[in-house]
Order: structure tokens, then sequence, then C-alpha cells
């Protein structure tokens, strides 16, 4: 087949290798001891509401889905302004993203009660268990986003038919690329969704239970426990495993099409042959990362007593030996491709590998109880939650400048090493911008393991709640907290890591959109296109389709004089704080109806306290899903809306700025609500530990209201904005056509 090598089917062979793994590791958690009948019992309440959750969801969204579907459709074929492969293409980005979320909160269902009765045997049992539970999340993404990438690859290199290879190769990637809007869309509605149906509960519950009624977290006495749970699953782990699936998709077609138009003009051909290198480059990578994670999570080991820096360091054991070995195996696989400058190419591989595991290490640092950022947090708990309040959003804000210089140099350097050009001249930008991209793709190489330490986090939370509510003995909550506190750091590590990655993937999809827009001339209608080309100064398609990227954009006059440039940057940065403004008002009306539920329950319902009659669980789970449904529409609009009017009415010049605020004024701000959740979280456990008083102490209720500010934070608005600046590129790209034709400005 053309445009296909032999080298090219490792792709499709690594992601039936990682759904084998992945396989492999949940047949091996069914084998696992579910506990008591009670642990059970729990499991499958939160089980229920968790599959009821997700279908609710899959119901709406898919309505979405179809209207959309229909839309693009009346696009290609009635206003020939798109291509025809697009509705097809998004529809199947949003079934896998979807599906791998739901194969990932499936697995954390079914592993909390045995990741509980593992934590009984032993503190390295738990941790296992808890983690390979978590590994089926990371390489389900993984492996799905290969499987489609190659599917659709291998599709369009046979149903593509252009004289010109060059040109096929540019339209066959910029077609794959518009599937990840599928993508993103899907995981916008899993996060924001999840994310208020998780916080709801969780603040009903923590105000409720542990700071009105004095009783502790995760008591099967408090009605929101279970919806809690149950939140954990749907938001953390199904919601982030969509997220990283669109991420993971991005990173890898974005640079593909980069790669394509670098070396569109090359006239030698012999070199042309680096074109299809180019293109096939991110995915081999992320092909290699796969195999090498899957040999890192079997590095994932601890021993019995561990502290928090002990458990931490056994987790980064697998995580930095597998981004070690892929930085060495990236190599190989540039040197064997004879990619033109492979030295230069692996330096910003290296770049992205660094960058993310120097993202971790800051988040780390700002977020775990072991270091003093958190540790002061709780120290200001002595004098009140306003306190509690201000440090946090103080070390928030502080937070955001090592992630921001690291992605700065980090960029930086991935530029300057494939371009080989360090002073940045406009001549060298093609190169520079592939190896941005390949950053972002070294970067999330390791996805497989850091997802897994992601995804690990809410099944080690679920198995403290379990152990809870099932009265095990003291010392089993005592290893099941240790796990769930390092859950709290890799999750907030796991936060960090995806909001980075989605800077550089947004930088590499924000060239990837003056691409689309020059493909876009060539589906227009003969009297669209003269109209065109006559209204923007073109003399002809040929002139539009040989026009370099920097001649490109000054065409469109993108550069910071421009008013429509500038007004794009305005209204990128306040969709960012509407959005964040949305999703949090939205977990605060949800919360407020759980409140009322829960103290309508404790009201009512006699016996509750004394432990005699059940709480009505089920009707806690039915407000968070209501809630959740309703809540999420507006958020995930405006985030399609947005681009499109924005591009109508400012042209591409004005998309650009959109697309460049977004993605400044998203990072930082994603960063700092991130980071001070984690804080807040920890500084609470830090207390629950024996600090400054311990559980049930004025401190430790301070502590709980700061948590409960953090939790819409870092669990619904600040990792829901990484998906907003990739889902605004995202749209941009896919509604290219429509800029192009009917732009008032």
């Amino acid at each position: 087949m053309e445009n296909i090598q032999p080298i090219f089917w490792l792709v499709p062979i690594t992601s039936i290798v990682a759904l084998s793994f992945a396989y492999l590791f949940y047949a091996q958690m069914k084998k696992k001891d579910e506990g008591s009948e009670t642990m059970k019992k729990i499991a499958g309440h939160v089980r229920k509401g968790a599959l009821a959750y997700l279908t609710q969801q899959y119901k709406v969204v898919g309505i979405v889905f179809i209207l959309l579907t229909c839309l693009f459709a009346w696009m290609a074929y009635g206003l020939h302004v798109q291509n025809t492969w697009v509705p097809f293409a998004f529809l199947t980005g949003g079934f896998f993203s979807g599906l791998a979320g739901f194969f990932g909160m499936k697995t954390a269902t079914y592993a909390s009660n045995r990741a509980a009765q593992a934590a009984s045997e032993s503190l390295d049992s738990g941790l296992r268990v808890a983690f390979r539970s978590g590994a089926v999340m990371g390489l389900t993404v993984v492996g799905l986003a290969l499987l489609d990438i190659s599917a659709w690859f291998l599709a369009l290199n046979y149903f593509i038919d252009d004289a010109n290879p060059q040109h096929k190769l540019l339209i066959i990637t910029t077609v794959m690329l518009t599937f990840g809007m599928g993508a993103s869309l899907q995981a916008l509605f899993a996060r924001v969704g999840g994310g208020i149906f998780t916080k709801a509960a969780d603040v009903g519950a923590d105000l409720v239970g542990k700071v009105e009624a004095g009783i502790p977290e995760d008591d099967p006495r408090n009605p929101a426990t279970i919806a809690d749970n149950v939140g954990d699953n749907v938001g953390d782990v199904a919601g982030m495993g969509a997220d990283l699936y669109e991420s993971y998709a991005g990173s890898i077609l974005a640079t593909a099409a980069l790669g394509a138009a670098a070396y569109m003009r090359v006239d030698n051909a012999a070199q042309q042959a680096l074109q299809l290198q180019a293109v096939i480059a991110p995915m081999l990578i992320g092909a290699v990362g796969t195999l090498l994670s899957i040999a890192g999570i079997y590095l994932v080991r601890t021993k019995e007593g561990a502290n928090m820096k002990e458990l931490m360091g056994a987790l980064n054991t697998g995580i930095n030996g597998s981004a070690v070995m892929i930085a060495i195996a990236s190599w190989f696989i540039l040197y064997f491709l004879g990619m033109h400058n492979y030295w230069g190419l692996w330096g910003s591989v290296v770049s992205g590998l660094v960058t993310g595991v120097a993202i971790g290490k800051a988040t780390e640092y700002f977020t775990s109880h072991g270091y003093e950022p958190t540790q002061k947090i709780a120290e200001q708990a002595k004098t009140g939650p306003a306190t509690v309040i201000i440090a946090g959003l103080g070390t928030g804000m502080i937070s955001t400048v090592m992630p921001v210089l690291f992605v700065v140099v980090g960029t930086i350097c991935a530029y300057g090493f494939a371009a080989q050009d360090w002073t940045f001249s406009t001549g060298s930008i093609s190169m520079g911008l592939y190896g941005i991209g390949i950053a972002a793709v070294g970067m999330l190489s390791t996805l497989g393991i850091t997802l897994a330490t992601d995804a690990y986090g809410p099944i080690a939370d679920n198995a403290g709640g379990n152990a809870e509510m099932s009265h095990l003995p003291p010392e089993v909550r005592k290893r099941t907290d240790s796990l769930d506190a390092l859950g709290n750091t890799t999750a907030a590590t796991g936060k960090g890591f995806a909001i980075g990655s989605a800077a550089l993937t947004a930088l590499a999809l924000l060239a990837s959109y003056i691409e689309e827009i020059k493909i876009a001339y060539t589906h227009l209608s003969a009297d669209k296109l003269a109209e065109v080309l006559h209204k923007f100064g073109f003399e002809s398609l040929a002139q539009v389709q040989s026009m370099g990227l920097v001649e490109f954009m000054q065409h469109y006059d993108v550069h910071l004089m421009n008013p429509k440039v500038l007004m794009g940057m305005f209204i990128g940065v306040m969709a960012v704080f509407m959005f964040c403004g949305l999703t949090m008002q939205a977990v605060g009306r949800a919360a407020g109806m759980m409140v009322d539920e829960v103290r309508r329950q404790f009201r009512e319902i006699a016996g509750i306290m004394e432990g005699k009659a059940e709480p009505d669980y089920a009707r806690c789970v039915a407000i968070s899903t209501k809630a959740a449904q309703k809540e999420m529409l507006l958020p995930a609009s405006l985030a399609v809306l947005i681009p499109i009017a924005v591009g109508l009415i400012f042209n591409v010049a004005g998309v650009v700025g959109l697309l460049a605020g977004g993605c400044a004024g998203g990072f930082a701000m994603a960063v700092m609500m991130a980071n001070s959740g984690g804080a807040w979280d920890n500084a609470k456990k830090y207390i629950e530990d024996g600090h400054f008083g311990g559980k049930g102490s004025a401190p430790h209720k301070a502590a709980v209201i700061g948590d409960t500010v953090g939790d819409p934070f870092k669990d619904t608005s600040g990792p829901s904005l990484n998906i907003l600046i990739k889902l605004m590129s995202m749209v941009s790209i896919v509604m290219a056509g429509v800029t192009v034709a009917y732009a008032v400005l």
C-alpha cells in the first residue's frame, strides 16, 4: 500500500499488545480476594451508581454527537467547505475517547474493595493491586489511541486519491487531525460532568458529615458517601481517561500534520521520502513508549511501613525508568528512519520528556504534605478557615512559576534543536514547530505508566472508603490512608502533567490550524473559491498552496499590531475565566442540593446516626447525576461556539489570537487551580496524621473547609481547562472551511 513502510506496522501491533496487557492486569485484579460480604456490597453500590451515571451521560452526549455529525455532513456535502471524511473521523474520536474512560471506570469499580482487602495483607499488596488496576486505564487509553490512529492512516491511504504523494500525505494528516475534536468534546463532557458529580457529592459529604455531624470521612452513616465514591470513578477515572486520550492522540496527529507540512516543498526526490518519515515518527515514538511503559509498570513495588516519600519513590522508579528507556529508544527510531537532523529531533523528544518530569516534580513539591508549602497551609489552620484559604490560593499562584518556566524552556529547546537555529528566525519555523510537536509526543510517550499513577489515586481513595465503611481494623485503614495520601499527590502530579502536555499540544495545534486553513481552500466550490481568492488578494489556488507558513500568516495580517489578533487574545483569556466561573457555580448549586438532601436524611430517617438504619444512598447519586447532566451543557456548548463565532467575525487573525490567549491564560489558571486544590487536600491529610491537633480538632475543621473550596478547583474547573484550550483549537481546525468562506472581516 502506498505511503506504508514495514516499520509502521509496529504501531497497530503495539496497540494490540497494550490492550492485551490491559486485559491481563484486569483479569489478575478480578482474581484477587474481594473481601467480606460488606465490602462486596459497598463496591456493588458504587459500581451500580457509576454505571448508571455514565449510561445517562452517554445518552446526552450521544444526542450532541448526532447533531454535530449532521452539521459536519452538511458542511462537507452541502456547503463544500470541509473534507467528506470529517463526520466519520469526528464520530470515531468521540467513541474511542468514551470507550477508554468506560473501561478504566469499570476496572476501578471492581478494584477498590480488592485493593482494600490486599491492604489488609500488606502495604505492598495494596499498592500493587491499586496501581496495576490503574495501569488498565493507562494501557487502554494508549492502546485505543494507537489503534484508532493506525486504522485511519491505513484507511485514508487506501481511499484518498491524489497524484501528488506529498499533497496526499498532507490531506491524510489534516483529516486525521479532525477526529481529535470528537475526542476533545467527549473528554470535556466527561471531565465537566464527572467533576460536577463528584464534587457535589464530596462537598455535601464533607460539610454535613465531617463539619456538622462530626463523623469520619467515608462513614457509612453519611448518605452522600456512596455518591462521593461513585464520583471519584466517573470524574477522576473516566474523565481523566477521556482527557488524556485526546491529549495523546492530538499530540501525535498534530505532529504528523506539521511533519507533512515541514517537508512539503522539498524538491529532491530522495529527500521527499523524509515527509513520510516525519509523519510516522511520532506514531512510532508513541508505540515504543507504550511498550517501555509496560516494562516500567513491573518496576513499581514498595516495603511494609513505607512513608510518603518512599511510596512516591516507588512510583517514580517506574515512571523515571520508563522515561530513560524511552529517551534511548527514541534516538534509535529517529536514526533508523533516516530523519534529517535526527540528533536535533532527539533533543526535542528529550526536551519534552524532561519537561514532563520537571512539571511532575514541581507539582509534587507544592501539593505533597511531605514538603513545606502544604505543611505551611496546614499550620495556618490553627487560625481558622480564612487563613487556610488565603494560604492555599497564594501557594497555588506561586506554584505556576516553575511549570510555566519549564514549558518555556522546554519549548525553546524543542524548537532550537529541531530547527538547528537558536536565533529563532522565521526561515526555520516549520522545522521548529515540528520539534515542539514531537516534544509533546515525547512528554506523552510515558502515558501508559503516568496515567496508571493517576488512575491509581481514586482507586486508593475508594479502597480507603471501603475499608472505613466495612469497619476493617485500624492498621488496614492506616495503610489505605497512606495509599490515599499518595493518591492525592499522584492525582495532582497527573493533572500537572496533563496540563503541561496540553500547553505543548495546543502550540502544535495552533500551527496545524494554519495548515488546515490552506487545505480548506481546496474544498471550496469554483464560485466560492474565486470570491475568497479575490477577497484576500490571492492570484490562484496554486499560490495559496505554495506559500510557507510565515508568508501565509502575513497575508492574513496575523501580528500583534492587528486589532483582530488582540481582540481574539482578550476573548481567549475571557473564555478561560468564564468557563471556570460557570463550572465553579455549577458545583456550588449541585453541592447545595446535596447538602440539603444529606441534612434532610439525618433529620427525617430515624436511626441513621446510631447505625440502625441505612441511608438512601441512591437518592444522593440521583441528585448528583441530574445536576451534572444539566450543568455540563452550557460550559461545553460555549467551548464550541466561541471559536466558531470568533472565526466568523474576526477571521483567521482573530482565531489565532483566541487560541494564543486561551492557551497562555488557561495553562496558568489550570496549574494554579489544580495545585491549590491538591495542597488544601493534603494539608487536611497532614492534620489528620496527628499534626496541629489531629482529627476532630478546630484546625482540622478549618482544613476541611479549605479542602472543600479546593474540591472544584482541582477536580472540576482546573483539569477541564486543559481540554478547553485543546477543544477550542480542534473546533477551529474543523471549522476552518467555514472561516475561510464566510468570515465577515
